[in-house]
Formats: structure tokens, sequence, C-alpha cells
């Protein structure tokens, strides 16, 4: 199993987004959250939405994701945020170190 993550949250607006990635990254729970506009299709209370919505990708450590996926609930406007967690199955040394570094490994 590899020591690395990358973890996806979605927010509704560019200012959440934006304070809650700079939340993850000054308490060292993430080492790289990217932002990328997106359009969501799902059912929510049995009902179909559509929304405009911004979506983060933090690289990370896999032992730091349980504190990470509380610190997202903890700080999340929406009442059932996505947090959804990928293993990062290979990189490059230099980076995958950039990670162990930035998040105070």
């Amino acid at each position: 199993m590899s020591d690395y993550c990358m973890v996806l949250t979605t927010c509704g607006n560019k200012e959440e987004a934006e304070k809650l990635a700079g939340l993850l990254l000054r308490e060292r729970l993430a080492a790289c959250v990217q932002m990328t506009a997106i359009t969501s299709f799902y059912e929510w209370k049995k009902e179909l939405n559509k929304d405009e919505e911004l979506l983060l990708l933090m690289k990370t450590r896999v032992d730091l994701y349980d504190e990470l996926e509380k610190f997202i609930s903890t700080h999340h406007s929406y009442e059932e945020p996505e947090i959804v967690r990928l293993p990062i199955e290979g990189g490059s040394a230099g980076y995958l170190g950039w990670i162990d570094e930035v998040t105070g490994k």
C-alpha cells in the first residue's frame, strides 16, 4: 500500500474553496491543493441537482487522512461534503519526498 493519497472535495463557491485550501496548507494536512471549476449533477434528498462547484484535489499522506477528513467535515458548509480518498500508487521520488517535507514527516 502506498504512503500517499489524493483527497477530493467540492465547494459551492470560490471564497470557501480558497479558505479551506489555505487552512489545510497552514495545518500541514496537505502538501498541495489544486482547485478547478466543475459542474456537478447529483441526487440529494430525492431531488436532481445541477450545480457549479469547485473541485479541490489535495495531495497528502495516508497517515494524515483521518485528521484531514475530520478537518474538512468541521470547516465545510455542506451538510454532507464529498470527501473521497484515492491512492497514489506511484510518483517521482522527489515529488513524494516533497509531500513528506511539506506535511511535516
